[in-house]
């Protein structure tokens, strides 16, 4: 793989992180019917800014999205699971 294609790689992974993380806190302001995808928009951007944080080497936006990860995963159990 050539350097441009590895940065035009992460450029998309920081375009659908931003894009997507802007999506699923719209979604859930909305506090509408299908507001609760939102969760899932979350989890898709935390996979993208994770790929890319691993694409610079940046360790603690790493940890960070890890964190945002669980989170966005207790969110989808919360808005998609079992009510009791």
């Amino acid at each position: 793989m050539t350097l441009p294609t590895i940065t035009i790689r992460l450029r998309g992974l920081e375009v659908a992180g931003c894009v997507l993380g802007l999506a699923g806190a719209f979604l859930l302001a909305a506090d509408c019917d299908v507001s609760r995808y939102g969760w899932l928009a979350f989890l898709a951007a935390n996979v993208a800014v994770i790929g890319f944080s691993l694409g610079i080497q940046a360790r603690w936006l790493l940890v960070q999205q890890c964190g945002f990860m669980l989170s966005s995963l207790l969110g989808i159990y919360r808005a998609f699971g079992p009510h009791f």
